[in-house]
């Protein structure tokens, strides 16, 4: 990887090839205006159609990429820029390449970092093609969604390995799963310790999307599946933050061909993890303020509902494989009626819901059990035991939230002794609920673990049963299964001072 700037390739001009030709190849135009990254582009016989691809080259070297977004008139096509227009002029001499953006997919994508063009960021060699002596198949981003004919119909969860998640708000498998929460709650070390999990425990694939990260956490990103052995079954697609809103609007749909390539031809389950999906909209919002539309509610733009749809509609199942999908999602200012989270929750099989509250208690993940939920937890889908052991849990720490303030006013002594077993329970299946995670060992010094769910259901279990009601709770902080509480080799570490004692 390029220490200077790893995810940050020189730009440079991609020959045209003959590979996808087309009528609209090869049409030459030139630049007459320029407004930030957005280019009006004047052609003299025929014009580009949508989403085509437009190339040029800016003045002391480089290069610009462009994608038509609308056409003015019969002569002249406005378009968003992909890459920095800094030395873009009028005049500037601009050919279409005949078609939009295509990017590589195969094995040979595999353990590989790409920009939204398909262009590998990491300094590595150019992609191997899937057939020795060919050319790397490349297909476009916008490819339709699955036809309901050709998708599954059967229902099923995916473990992920974190026993909040897998007890209270199952994945489902072909589903999406969405994480909401504020800044500094948790959801980037959580999406990080699934591709753990899932890559490490499981032979499908995973592809990690940043959208609008940041160079830094994307380098951290390679780093830590590099050193946990996973690199060589993930493929990471980055759009910079620092990299033109037109690039990370894309950037989803290239994660989205590529992962569409596992799924259909080469028929396995991949795991794709979105972070932030907030930022897609972010740079939906900008590309509009840029094209001059008129705002919608608090500034969004008025086609966010189909912007949105039209990536999340192509993650679905087939027979035999699935796109299963877990996004971050950042809420602003913690306001769940934001119309982006709102849109965004319309897509979800699966809410989990991350707590400021509980972070600030130690209480990691701080998945809160009273807002999270998904539509699997039912029991033809989960059966019967998972279900009512679920309904349970989240009823004993509904009840331990409703008497919290009693608790603060008048103290534990003062409840009934039916409550205060409750109060006993909640507090044991709260600290049962955190696990030390693999992604953060090196910061908090516990190994990780992998609980599978019927390990997490039994714990669930036997403390709703009372039989830890002797046992200090801290014995259930930060532990894997159970049976880590009577386990003389495993020293249980001591509860964080944040979580009181109410």
């Amino acid at each position: 990887m390029d220490s200077t700037h790893p995810l940050q390739p020189t730009p440079q001009v991609v020959p045209i090839t003959r590979t996808h030709a087309s009528c609209h190849e090869g049409l030459a135009g030139t630049v007459s205006a320029v407004r930030g990254t957005i280019v009006d582009v004047r052609f003299q016989d025929a014009l580009p159609p949508i989403r085509h691809l437009l190339r040029g080259e800016i003045r002391g070297g480089g290069a610009v990429a462009l994608e038509v977004m609308a056409q003015l008139d019969s002569l002249t096509v406005r378009a968003v820029a992909l890459t920095p227009t800094r030395g873009l002029a009028r005049g500037t001499a601009i050919r279409s390449t005949g078609d939009g953006i295509r990017v590589p997919v195969g094995p040979g994508v595999l353990g590989r970092m790409f920009n939204v063009f398909g262009d590998p960021v990491d300094g590595g060699p150019p992609i191997a093609s899937a057939s020795s002596g060919q050319r790397e198949e490349r297909r476009s981003i916008y490819l339709p969604p699955v036809a309901l004919s050709r998708r599954s119909c059967r229902e099923g969860i995916f473990e992920t390995g974190i026993k909040a998640i897998d007890v209270l708000a199952p994945l489902e498998r072909g589903g999406n799963g969405g994480m909401f929460g504020g800044a500094g709650v948790g959801k980037t070390v959580l999406v990080m310790e699934m591709i753990h999990n899932l890559v490490a425990g499981n032979q499908g694939v995973s592809i990690f999307c940043g959208i609008g990260e940041r160079c830094r956490e994307g380098e951290e990103i390679h780093r830590r599946l590099a050193e946990a052995g996973v690199l060589d079954r993930t493929v990471l697609v980055f759009g910079q933050m620092d990299e033109a809103p037109g690039a990370r609007f894309r950037v989803g749909h290239t994660a989205l061909t590529m992962a569409e390539y596992f799924r259909d031809d080469a028929h396995q389950d991949v795991l794709l993890l979105i972070d932030n999906i907030f930022r897609f909209v972010q740079a939906g919002m900008e590309v509009s303020g840029l094209l001059g539309q008129i705002p919608s509610t608090l500034g969004y733009q008025p086609t966010l509902a189909s912007e949105l749809g039209e990536l999340e509609e192509r993650i679905a199942s087939t027979e035999g494989s699935a796109i299963t999908s877990v996004q971050a999602v950042y809420v602003p200012a913690d306001d769940f009626s934001d119309p982006a989270v709102v849109h965004a929750f319309s897509h979800l099989s699966s809410r989990i819901v991350l707590s400021r509250a509980r972070a600030g208690h130690g209480l990691l993940p701080a998945v809160d059990p009273l807002r999270s939920g998904s539509s699997m937890l039912v029991p033809r889908v989960v059966g019967a035991r998972h279900y009512r052991l679920a309904r349970d849990v989240r009823r004993t720490l509904a009840e331990y939230a409703d008497l919290r303030d009693i608790i603060a006013m008048l103290g534990i002594d003062e409840l009934t002794r039916e409550d205060r077993r409750v109060v006993n329970r909640a507090r044991r299946l709260e600290r049962f609920l955190t696990q030390p995670f693999f992604t953060t060992s090196q910061f908090t010094g516990h190994p990780g673990r992998r609980v599978g769910l019927d390990d997490a259901l039994t714990g669930c279990e036997r403390i709703l049963a009372d039989e830890f009601a002797e046992t200090d709770e801290s014995a259930l902080y930060m532990i894997g299964s159970i049976d880590e509480v009577h386990a003389p080799s495993v020293c249980s570490p001591a509860a964080p001072k944040g979580v009181d004692s109410s």
